[in-house]
């Protein structure tokens, strides 16, 4: 059952009280959940994480990750901005989802006291293995709603980068869509409407 379905049976039967921002946080603060626990706050609810699902999966969504991670963390140097790896991003007033990459203005140092929120952030990266249906439904929709101004999503499975554009936060869903492979480049967004070229296949850690 999607985390849609579920949330819309349970809430018409008054079982589920999704949580606030605020709540999950004081949950955390309070030691009900583990600080680090693989968990994510979507819709209200709180949902595992599925990074590391199965035995293929695993090895090649970390790859990807680590892969990204040293591409990008040289490439926005002097940029104004920089890579958040797997951190939470919050979104009021019932999403913190963990992104496995995000373009973040300013300085870590900057988020001392809180998590980055919509403003803060220019380009939010999932890499999709057993994730890709909630990364293009779910997360997509989360995303879009919260005015994140692009999004893009590491298709493991189809060996593509699939990227949203043009959030329509009323709507919760992106006017513009590209699906990359191969050669081709994908332009990640960076402050002042620059653009970062990144090679799809060094996306995807393929030669």
């Amino acid at each position: 059952m999607s985390i849609a379905l579920l949330k819309s049976t349970f809430l018409e039967s008054r079982e589920i009280v999704p949580l606030t921002v605020e709540q999950y946080h004081g949950m955390i603060a309070a030691g009900i959940l583990a600080e680090g626990e693989p968990i994510e706050l979507l819709d209200g609810l709180l949902v595992r994480r599925s990074r590391g699902e199965g035995m293929t999966t695993h090895p090649q969504h970390a790859l990807a990750v680590s892969t990204l991670t040293m591409l990008l963390v040289p490439a926005v140097a002097g940029t104004g901005c920089h890579v958040g790896v797997q951190s939470p991003v919050t979104l009021p007033p019932r999403d913190e989802p963990e992104p496995d990459l995000a373009l973040i203005m300013g300085r870590p140092a900057d988020f001392a006291d809180r998590h980055p929120g919509p403003a803060d952030v220019t380009c939010v990266i999932e890499v999709a293995g057993s994730s890709l249906e909630r990364d293009r439904t779910i997360k997509q929709r989360i995303y879009a709603a919260a005015g994140i101004p692009q999004y893009v999503i590491v298709n493991l499975v189809q060996a593509r980068v699939e990227v949203f554009e043009k959030p329509d936060s009323a709507k919760g869903r992106y006017r513009w869509r590209a699906e990359l492979a191969g050669d081709k480049e994908v332009t990640l967004l960076l402050p002042e409407d620059r653009r970062l070229r990144v090679v799809v296949a060094d996306c995807l850690s393929q030669t």
